[in-house]
C-alpha cells in the first residue's frame, strides 16, 4: 500500500504553486538584490514584493518583516538580539519562557543565562489549564522582562494564550516574542490584532521551502544583530538575500493564510474522527492535552508500550510516518521536556505524534488507526 505521511508538524511537502513561483529565481533571474544593474533590480523587485505579501498576510508593515534562514535563527535573533539591545549592564531584566517552548527558544534562553547572566524564569504549563498566566503577571510586576511564549506547541498542538500574554506584557513595558512556526496557516495569526513585538515563522511548516523564515520586528523594538558584514534586512540580518526562498515563503504563507479557515475545519474533523477511533481501539490511550484548546493539525497520544522508538520504527515499516514526543535511551523511556513539563518526568507512556496537512485524507487517517491499534497490542507494556 502507498505510504502515509502523518508528520506535517516536522516538515511539509513543497506546494506546486510555491515551486512554480520560485523557479524563475533559481534560473535566469539569478541576480543579487543588492546589485544596481537590471539583474539586481529584478531580484530587488521580487524581494520587495515578497516582503509586502508577507506583511499583508500577517497584518504587518513591510519594513517590519525580516527574512532569515528559518525558525531557529529567527528565535535566536529575537531573544538574544532583543536582550543585547536592551541590557543595562546588569541582569535585572528577566527572560521569561514557557516550560514547553521549542529548543530554539529554550537554548537561546540558556545561552543568555550562562553567557550574559540573565535571570531566566520558566512558566509552568498544565495539560488542561494551559499557561500559568498568574505567575507571569507576578514576574511582570517585579521588573523589566523579555517574554517568549509560543503560539502553538509543536509536540502537542496546545495553543497558548499569546494575545493575553502580549496584552499583559505591553501593560508592564515588557518585550514579547512568540514562536508562531506551528500556528501560521493553522490558526488565525495577525500582529495587527495581537500586540506581540517579535514573531517567528518558517517556510517548511507551511508547504514552503526549507531554510526560509521571517522575524517580524514591530516598529520601535530594538534588536542587535547577531551577524555582521552587510546592510541587508535593515542591518539586522546581513548577507546576500535568498530571493527564491523569500518568494517561495511569501507564496506559501499567502496560500496558507487564504486557506486557513477551510483547512482548519477539515483537519479538525479528520482529527476528531481519528482520535475517536483510536480511543475505541485502544481504551487506555491518552490524548495529550486533549482537554485543552489545540491547533487542528496535531494529535499527540500516549501509549502504554514498552519501547516508543521501536514502536515508531514499526509504524514506519508499515508505511506510516509519525514522530515521537519522547525518546528511549539505553532501554529506559524518558519523556521529552514538553511531556515532562505537562505530565511529570516519571510518566511511563510513550508519546506518538501524528500531524496532518493539506494532503491528508480520511482513508489515510483510518489506516493509521488500524495499524496503530495492531502495534499497540504487540508492543504493550508487560503487566
Amino acid at each position: 500500500m502507498d505510504p502515509v505521511y502523518l508528520d506535517h508538524a516536522a516538515t511539509t511537502p513543497l506546494r506546486a504553486e510555491v515551486r512554480a513561483a520560485m523557479e524563475p529565481y533559481l534560473g535566469d533571474r539569478f541576480g543579487n538584490a543588492s546589485s544596481l544593474h537590471r539583474w539586481g533590480r529584478e531580484a530587488r523587485s521580487a524581494l520587495d514584493q515578497a516582503r509586502a505579501e508577507v506583511a499583508e498576510a500577517i497584518g504587518a508593515r513591510p519594513s517590519e518583516v525580516h527574512f532569515v534562514r528559518g525558525g531557529t535563527e529567527s528565535d535566536n535573533l529575537a531573544l538574544i538580539g532583543s536582550w543585547l539591545a536592551q541590557r543595562d549592564g546588569s541582569s535585572s531584566r528577566a527572560v521569561v519562557v514557557s516550560s514547553i517552548e521549542h529548543s530554539a527558544v529554550l537554548d537561546a534562553a540558556v545561552h543568555l543565562e550562562t553567557a550574559e547572566g540573565a535571570n531566566v524564569l520558566r512558566l509552568a504549563v498544565s495539560p488542561t489549564d494551559g499557561l500559568d498566566v498568574a505567575s507571569l503577571l507576578d514576574i511582570l510586576r517585579s521588573g523589566p522582562a523579555l517574554v517568549s511564549v509560543m503560539w502553538v506547541n509543536n509536540e502537542t498542538g496546545m495553543t497558548l494564550p499569546v494575545e493575553r500574554v502580549a496584552e499583559l506584557s505591553r501593560e508592564h513595558g515588557a518585550v514579547v516574542h512568540t514562536d508562531a512556526a506551528q500556528a501560521v496557516g493553522k490558526v488565525p495569526v495577525s500582529v495587527a490584532d495581537t500586540p506581540v513585538d517579535l514573531l517567528t515563522a518558517t517556510g517548511h511548516k507551511i508547504n514552503g521551502p526549507k531554510g526560509t523564515g521571517i522575524l517580524f520586528v514591530r516598529e520601535g523594538t530594538p534588536i542587535t544583530p547577531l551577524l555582521f558584514g552587510g546592510g541587508q534586512e535593515r542591518r539586522r540580518r546581513p548577507g546576500t538575500e535568498d530571493v527564491a526562498g523569500a518568494v517561495g515563503f511569501a507564496t506559501a504563507l499567502r496560500l496558507a493564510i487564504e486557506e486557513q479557515e477551510a483547512t482548519a475545519d477539515r483537519l479538525a474533523k479528520l482529527r476528531s474522527d481519528f482520535e475517536r477511533r483510536l480511543r475505541q481501539a485502544i481504551p487506555d490511550l491518552r490524548v495529550n492535552c486533549g482537554d485543552a484548546h489545540r491547533s487542528p493539525h496535531v494529535s499527540s497520544v500516549g501509549l502504554a508500550v514498552a519501547d516508543g522508538a521501536a514502536f515508531l520504527a514499526a509504524l514506519d515499516l508499515e508505511g506510516i510516518a509519525a514522530s515521537g514526543g519522547s525518546a528511549c535511551h539505553s532501554g529506559a523511556h524518558r519523556s521529552s521536556h514538553v511531556l515532562s513539563a505537562l505530565y511529570g518526568s516519571d510518566d511511563r507512556l510513550a508519546t506518538i505524534r501524528f500531524s496532518f496537512g493539506i494532503g491528508t485524507t480520511e482513508a489515510e487517517t483510518r489506516r493509521a488507526v488500524d495499524v496503530t491499534a495492531q502495534l499497540a497490542a504487540r508492543f504493550a507494556t508487560p503487566a
